[in-house]
C-alpha cells in the first residue's frame, strides 16, 4: 500500500485526557503538556474519565489503574469498546502480570510509577503518530494508491482525474485517508466532524456523506472497494485491488 503522509504532531490540535485520584500527579502532567502545547482534560475517577471521553473528542488517554469508582482496567475496556484512541496506562505496579492485564484490557502502552516525564512525553508522541489520530501540517500532500489530497488547497485527486467534494466530504474523506487501513468508528468520526453535534444513534449523516463519496471516487460506488463498510463498527478506507 502506497502511502505518503510527511507529517508532525499539531499539539495544539491535539485533546489528551488524564486520569488520576492523586492530585499532585494531575496537577504536574496537566502543566507539563500544556507546556508542550497539547490540550488537557482531567478526571480524578473512572466514571468522570468516561462522561469526558463521551462528551468530548479525545486523542490520547493516559489512565492510571488504581482508581476510585470504577478502575482503570474497566475504563480502558469501555473505551477500547468504542475507540482506537491510544491509551497508556500508568501504575504503581511493576509485576509482569499486572503489566500484560492491561495490555490484553486493549492498552497500547505501559508506564510505572515513580517516572520521568521526558519519557512519557516522548511516548505520547510516537503513539499519536502511530495512531494517526492527530492534526497535521496542512501544507503536506497525502497520496495513497490512485488518491491524492492537498489539505492546504483542499484538492482531490482519484487515478488522475479532479474530484470536486464539499467540505464536509473533503474532511470525512481526509480523516480517513489519514487512517487508512484502520477502522474508523461511527463515534470516531462523528466526534472529530461534527463535535457540537452529537447525531441522534439513528441518524444517517455519516451514512449520507459517505454515499455521496462513493459516487465520486468509486468505480462502481454500488460495489465499493475503496471506501468499505465494516459491519456494526464503521468505515474503513482501503486501496482496491487493480484488475
Amino acid at each position: 500500500m502506497q502511502n505518503k503522509f510527511d507529517s508532525s504532531v499539531n499539539k495544539s490540535e491535539t485533546n489528551i485526557l488524564i486520569v488520576d485520584d492523586d492530585p499532585d500527579i494531575l496537577m504536574i502532567l496537566e502543566d507539563n503538556l500544556k507546556i508542550d502545547g497539547y490540550r488537557t482534560f482531567c478526571a480524578r475517577d473512572g466514571r468522570e474519565a468516561l462522561d469526558i471521553f463521551n462528551s468530548r473528542r479525545i486523542d490520547l488517554i493516559v489512565l492510571d489503574l488504581m482508581l476510585p469508582d470504577l478502575d482503570g482496567l474497566q475504563v480502558c475496556r469501555t473505551v477500547r469498546a468504542e475507540s482506537r484512541i491510544p491509551i497508556i496506562l500508568l501504575t504503581a505496579k511493576d509485576a509482569v502480570s499486572d503489566k500484560v492485564l492491561g495490555l490484553e484490557c486493549g492498552a497500547d502502552d505501559y508506564m510505572v510509577k515513580p517516572f520521568d516525564y521526558l519519557e512519557l512525553a516522548a511516548r505520547i508522541k510516537a503513539r499519536l503518530r502511530r495512531s494517526g489520530r492527530f492534526e497535521t501540517d496542512r501544507s503536506q500532500n497525502l497520496e495513497i494508491g490512485g488518491l491524492k489530497m492537498n489539505a492546504a488547497a483542499r484538492r482531490v485527486q482519484m487515478n488522475g482525474r479532479n474530484v470536486s467534494l464539499t467540505k464536509k466530504e473533503f474532511d470525512l474523506l481526509l480523516l480517513l485517508a489519514r487512517n487508512a487501513g484502520q477502522v474508523m468508528d461511527r463515534e470516531t468520526i462523528r466526534s472529530t466532524l461534527w463535535p457540537e453535534n452529537r447525531l441522534y444513534k439513528w441518524s444517517r449523516t455519516i451514512d449520507v456523506h459517505v454515499q455521496h463519496l462513493r459516487s465520486k471516487i468509486e468505480p462502481d460506488p454500488r460495489r465499493p472497494r475503496f471506501i468499505v463498510t465494516v459491519p456494526g463498527v464503521g468505515y474503513c478506507l482501503k486501496i482496491p485491488d487493480l484488475p
